[in-house]
This record gives C-alpha cells, sequence and structure tokens, in this order.
C-alpha cells in the first residue's frame, strides 16, 4: 500500500495517468478478456478502471455480493445481461449499472454478439481478484464455480447462496 493511501494525505504532485488504445495490462478469463486501464496505482488505491469483452453465450461468475466495494458497468457495446437477486436487466449499450456494497449480482453475455464494458471498482482491491483467476487457469486448472467463489473470499466477496 503507497504512504498516500495509508494516511490519506495526497501526493505533492501527482502523476498523471495515460493508457492509450492496446494499453493497460491484459487479463485472459477463457471467453472473456479483460484491458486493466487503472489498477488503483495512481488514484490512492481508491479506484480502478477496467474495460472487458465478453464472447457471444459468455457466462459470468456465480452470482455474489461484495462486501467492501462498489461495482459499476458501463455498457459500451453489445447486450449485457445483469442478474441482480431474481432479476434480470438487459443492458445494451449506453447503459450503466452501479452494484453497492451487499447487493446480489452477476452478468452474462446471452447473445450471439460480442458486448464491451467498462467497470469500475471502489476502491480497487477486486482487480486482484481477476489477476488470481488468471492465475488459475495458467496453472492448468479450471476456472469452476469452486475456484471462483475460493478466489472471491479472499476480496470480501462472498456467493449469493440463498439464490441459487
Amino acid at each position: 500500500m503507497t504512504e498516500e493511501a495509508k494516511t490519506g494525505e495526497p501526493h505533492p504532485d501527482p502523476a498523471v495517468s495515460v493508457v492509450g488504445p492496446g494499453g493497460g495490462e491484459t487479463i485472459v478469463l477463457g471467453t472473456t478478456r479483460m484491458r486493466v486501464l487503472e489498477d488503483g496505482s495512481h488514484t490512492g488505491h481508491r479506484l480502478a478502471i477496467a474495460e472487458s469483452v465478453l464472447a457471444p453465450h459468455t457466462q459470468g461468475p456465480p452470482q455474489h455480493r461484495h462486501a467492501r466495494h462498489d461495482e459499476g458497468f458501463y455498457v459500451l457495446s453489445g447486450t449485457v445481461r445483469f442478474t441482480v437477486g431474481d432479476e434480470d436487466h438487459d443492458a445494451t449499450t449506453g447503459t450503466l449499472v452501479m452494484v453497492p456494497p451487499g447487493t446480489p449480482h452477476t452478468f452474462a453475455n446471452p447473445t450471439d454478439q460480442p458486448a464491451v464494458m467498462l467497470s469500475t471498482f471502489t476502491p480497487d482491491l477486486y482487480v486482484q481478484y481477476f489477476r488470481d483467476l488468471q492465475e488459475v487457469l495458467a496453472g492448468g486448472r479450471p476456472l469452476t464455480p469452486q475456484a471462483n467463489i475460493e478466489a472471491m473470499s479472499r476480496f470480501a466477496t462472498r456467493p449469493a447462496t440463498d439464490l441459487a
């Protein structure tokens, strides 16, 4: 953790972060490709931002709840189905979905076309979750629901088992 994040004091000369097209850290999780645009290192760990491309017919993670961070999703193209509790919301281009802590949710691309969304994580702690999932795959292990749940548990997130 940076000194700025520990003390809450701004750095005297904050650096501007510019990530161009094709820049950022790429994380591939099966049929989803994520590009981390801001991992929190330039925001005092208050905010992370990622762009995700969901291939057609991509299932998302098990429905889950975050205890310590808000998650936002802005659909740049295509349609993303958000399931919140027992309600489905088909979010099309230009739709913003904000998920506060404690709200059960998941997402998927049920269509025949790719979908692209921009995600925010406040604070940034959830970026490491995606890195951990990529390590599971790199280690030759399948990305099972159980592996996903185990990774979630390290980041104040738990499955919404009451909705299973």
